[in-house]
């Protein structure tokens, strides 16, 4: 049977390393026997960044194995967007190659469906996006500059949330070298966040320092309030990836001046601010609780999730992060489970395409299945794995 979550696939693949125990593997990767064991019969849920860095190295795979990312067939919605993954990554290459065509379309109607695909990204509704961006690809790279890095910008958000990590940094590169062309800092700046967020897992160490060239350099632009809001959506990335890194000094220091820019800028007043980054003290919020629950801080992103308000983002994928999170910390321990599943049925709502896709949204939702069956499993929650294509016992 095909394994279809995370603990699933880490008794998968330590039984293909000719058996390795439970004791080795948790040896290896720095953790416990037992929580090996708890994450193998699906009772826990591996909620750091790290603790899958750690466990994919030590079974010799890639994170992306370990989440079973693009690869798994089987999803409605993944199957759908997958169908034109070929055809994007075709695109990609005739640009990389530096082969342009005559745009099939007029300029007033390349600009309206790139506001289109825009809307979808807003939205998370990548499947329909995914359709859209091969022949919008190609029309953005006839005309170049600042169309061909948005159009770029946008393939590769829609490619890392799909699972297509390897074809999403393509498309940042696309984007990165289309800003560099014009020169356009605020392009630039938000292309090498596409850049940093698309790297694996793995390559945290490597994101952060990117994002930390990319503030080196383009500093000095600061008083551009669209460079300004770039500026700190590179220091939240730098933070965050810093975490996983373990440099938590380091971190802080990028959580710090994230905060300052911010309380500078206020919340953008159309809830997107440029390029739908949403840079603000609101989006602030959201990474820190990322951050919180990287380090295992259950206490701390319940804490923090008192003072945010996600609604006032346009982003449905940072209302999702938020109530994501939240299910994830109350979910811990055992003692908050109905909240927990509350916190999973407004995260499913407010963006159903990317919580489905997500493993650890999965993962936490079996867990929290796994615990039920010892008294009655809530109908909400039933509920809530069907949409999801996760069948319980009756």
């Amino acid at each position: 049977m095909k394994p279809d979550t995370i603990g699933a696939r880490v008794r998968y693949w330590r039984m293909r390393r000719g058996g390795m125990t439970q004791a080795v593997l948790a040896g290896l990767a720095g953790i416990s026997q037992s929580y090996i064991s708890q994450v193998e019969s699906g009772r826990k849920t591996i909620d750091r960044r790290s603790t899958l860095v750690a466990i994919a190295a030590a079974l010799q795979i890639t994170v992306a194995d370990l989440l079973g990312q693009g690869t798994e067939p089987g999803d409605p919605a993944r199957d759908s967007a997958a169908q034109s993954v070929p055809a994007i990554w075709s695109a990609l290459i005739e640009i990389e190659e530096g082969e342009r065509r005559p745009p099939s379309r007029s300029g007033d109607e390349l600009t309206a469906d790139i506001a289109r695909s825009d809307r979808l990204r807003m939205s998370c509704n990548y499947p329909a996006m995914a359709r859209m961006l091969p022949d919008l690809l190609v029309d953005a790279a006839a005309v170049g500059g600042q169309v061909l890095a948005q159009v770029a910008y946008q393939a590769s958000t829609c490619l890392r949330h799909l699972g297509f990590r390897h074809l999403a940094l393509s498309a940042a590169r696309v984007a990165v070298l289309a800003a560099e062309d014009i020169e356009d800092r605020a392009w630039i700046g938000a292309s090498r966040f596409a850049f940093a967020q698309s790297l694996p897992i793995e390559s945290a160490p490597l994101a952060a320092r990117s994002a930390d060239r990319s503030l080196a350099e383009l500093q000095a632009d600061a008083g551009d309030q669209r460079m300004r809001q770039m500026l700190g959506q590179l220091h939240l990335s730098a933070a965050l990836t810093s975490t996983v890194s373990g440099r938590m000094d380091v971190a802080r220091d990028h959580l710090t001046e994230a905060t300052r820019e911010a309380a500078s800028l206020g919340d953008p007043p159309d809830g997107a601010g440029f390029n739908g980054c949403g840079f603000g003290p609101t989006n602030v919020g959201l990474w820190e609780m990322s951050i919180a629950a990287e380090q295992g801080e259950s206490g701390k992103v319940i804490e923090l999730s008192r003072k945010v308000r996600p609604q006032v983002l346009v982003a449905t994928n940072r209302q999702q992060s938020y109530w994501l999170d939240l299910g994830r910390a109350l979910a811990d321990g055992g003692r908050r489970d109905a909240a927990a599943v509350a916190a999973f049925v407004q995260a499913e709502r407010a963006a159903p395409v990317p919580f489905t896709l997500n493993p650890l949204a999965r993962d936490a939702v079996v867990a929290l299945a796994q615990r039920a069956r010892r008294r009655a499993i809530p109908d909400d929650l039933r509920v809530l794995a069907s949409r999801m294509g996760i069948t319980l016992a009756v």
